[in-house]
């Protein structure tokens, strides 16, 4: 992807033999029975002495183990993890970033990663290599590849190579699909795109995730639309769509060809001399790997469960990778592996529970591939609206020059609270903002806030006046309502993300879903609380229901559902940072990526600006006090 740097050559840790510990024999009347008995002590003791030499000491047993959450990585790292537990050893996987992993294999939190991607690493990984704090071990896969990529109808259309990308622009969008944001392949594009090389200097990257990314592959290979994006093989995606590489982002004729290195933390092969002898012996291929993956995404299996599978189906492969290593208790681990016997079956009503699931996962997932396949003009007119009710939104913030914007919201913060100590601060706050580089990132956010708020409060209001005078409508709404604000807000995220591809659609429609139940609970609770007299005084006076409504139950309850506004403005925010992990933009990006690339200082910066964002918003919105007092 980018100038080709000096491939690194792994190197393997320096093997530990075992000493001899010969015995004296004692005296015999016969030689020859002394000879032999001094033999055969000799040969146990040799024999022993290796196996202490081999074995791992206790400390050894639990094998940290770094996932970045690519698909590959996560095959590998499961296959050797459960190599580890048939041997006698506890492995624990945690799931971080590539930037994350090489900080925690240098502060010793993480023993063993299985992915460093060579050359895209190179900036992530050089500095702790330099130090020693990083050792490898060495290449457990040659012959990947990791750059740009389009499907082959928009190869066919003449974008062959990095410099053809921006003549296909307009097309295009303007637009690269990457995946998780900090990941080593994005930086490398965005750095593309600040100095402009190869004419990408009016392009975005949106960055989402693995799973988002090609989902939004799907949909463009689906409608013939020419997408660029990061691809890479190993990969099942080679097979699902018929992809060409991009040339042009390597020097020379490797066209984004790398080698995948095992790498671990200081000093860990010389304290567990077993394990890694081990880890020098991975050596992995591109018919394994993508076995393994293909069994993770297509067959949806877990990744224990394949790579247990799929190393009893490949004896060869396990036979090369357990040579001269020892289980934990120190035996030969090929030949207690081939002597093992299959693990015990659950029996009884547990099994009989668990061998008749109940399909609610399948049947969600068949639910939304029929809705997909079917409702597709829907999704879209859907999509065309909201993407432009934002982008418009958007523009006319951007539009206003940020000196006037300053000015106008601070003169709304007077207007509206009458307090010239608040009206200071938004000035303050928003000249902050400007100050530390995320104006347009606010802006976006801003946006999406506001379109979402307003589509809330033009669903929730009127539900929650229903509600309030049809109780039965509301025992109907609730277990909704507490579904929708107790379920996992990522789960929005996949249906969505699968119906509507990345970018602001699905993170408004998910934000709209999770902050739907605020103005609703809040509307009917100020609409219930109307007092009775007042409702009868309305009556008395020859009200219709409709005057009874407006000049008496809503004016009664308004400090309530303004409440209920506010909430809802405070729960969209909260949305931004998971908004962003489906390419909506906005505040939410730098902080991801200042988490997945470990940068403290972009964190603050970005998380102080969405604090600031909010206590400006709550205090605009929110009630007057003698309003809620009343």
């Amino acid at each position: 992807m980018r100038a080709n740097r000096a491939w690194l050559n792994g190197h393997s840790n320096s093997r530990l033999s075992g000493q001899s510990c010969r015995p004296v024999g004692r005296r015999v009347k016969l030689a020859a029975l002394a000879l032999l008995l001094g033999t055969l002590g000799a040969q146990a003791a040799d024999s022993a002495g290796g196996a202490a030499a081999a074995t791992d000491p206790p400390k050894c047993r639990s094998v940290r183990f770094s996932d970045v959450g690519w698909t590959d990585v996560t095959s590998t790292t499961a296959l050797t993890a459960q190599l580890l537990r048939d041997i006698g050893y506890t492995p624990t996987i945690t799931v971080l970033s590539v930037p994350v992993t090489f900080a925690s294999l240098q502060n010793n939190d993480i023993d063993v990663f299985l992915g460093n991607w060579m050359p895209t690493q190179e900036a992530d990984r050089s500095r702790y290599v330099a130090d020693g704090s990083v050792v490898i071990v060495g290449a457990n896969l040659v012959g990947a590849k990791y750059t740009l990529a389009v499907p082959a109808y928009t190869y066919a259309l003449g974008l062959h190579d990095f410099k053809d990308i921006h003549r296909f622009g307009s097309q295009l969008n303007d637009t690269i699909y990457g995946i998780e944001p900090g990941n080593d392949g994005n930086r490398v594009v965005l750095d593309m795109i600040k100095h402009d090389q190869f004419g990408l200097g009016g392009f975005k990257l949106v960055e989402s995730s693995e799973q988002g990314m090609l989902a939004q592959v799907e949909r463009a290979v689906r409608g013939k639309q020419p997408i660029v994006f990061l691809a890479w093989t190993p990969h099942p995606m080679n097979m699902h769509f018929d992809i060409r590489y991009l040339t042009g982002g390597d020097v020379g004729p490797t066209f984004g060809e790398a080698t995948i290195y095992t790498v671990t933390r200081r000093g860990y092969s010389a304290e567990c001399p077993n394990i890694g002898r081990l880890l020098a012996n991975l050596k992995f291929t591109l018919r394994g790997e993508s076995e393994m993956m293909s069994a993770i995404l297509d067959r949806h299996e877990q990744p224990d469960v394949a790579a247990a599978a799929w190393l009893k189906a490949n004896p060869g492969a396990v036979q090369a990778w357990l040579e001269g290593v020892r289980t934990f208790d120190g035996r030969s681990a090929a030949a207690a592996l081939a002597r093992a016997a299959p693990a015990a079956h659950r029996q009884g009503f547990e099994q009989w529970i668990v061998g008749h699931k109940i399909p609610v996962g399948d049947g969600m997932a068949a639910g939304i591939d029929t809705v997909k396949a079917h409702g597709t003009f829907l999704f879209t007119c859907i999509s065309i609206v909201i993407r432009g009710t934002v982008d418009a939104v958007t523009a006319l913030l951007r539009a206003l020059p940020a000196p006037l914007l300053i000015v106008a919201i601070s003169a709304l913060a007077w207007f509206l609270r009458r307090s010239w100590t608040l009206t200071a601060f938004v000035a303050l706050a928003l000249l902050f903002i400007l100050n530390q580089g995320y104006w347009d990132a606010t802006l976006e956010t801003l946006a999406l806030v506001m379109v979402a708020t307003l589509a809330s409060a033009a669903i929730g209001i009127p539900l929650g006046i229903a509600a309030a005078h049809r109780p039965r409508l509301f025992a109907a709404l609730r277990p909704v309502l507490d579904l929708m604000q107790t379920l996992p807000t990522f789960v929005y995220l996949i249906p969505t993300l699968v119906l509507f591809g990345l970018g602001v659609v699905p993170g408004l429609i998910s934000t709209v879903i999770f902050a739907l139940p605020a103005p609703i609970r809040l509307t009917h609770l100020g609409i219930s609380s109307v007092p009775r007299p007042l409702i009868e005084a309305g009556e008395a006076f020859g009200a219709t229901p409709m005057q009874l409504l407006w000049k008496v139950e809503l004016p009664s309850a308004a400090g309530t559902i303004i409440a209920g506004i506010t909430q809802c403005i405070m729960l969209s925010l909260s949305m931004v940072v998971i908004a962003a992990l489906v390419g909506a933009g906005g505040l939410g990006v730098p902080v991801v990526r200042a988490l997945n690339s470990v940068q403290v200082g972009m964190g603050f910066e970005a998380g102080f600006t969405i604090v600031l964002l909010a206590i400006i918003l709550d205090r605009i919105s929110r009630p007057k006090e003698r309003e809620v007092s009343r």
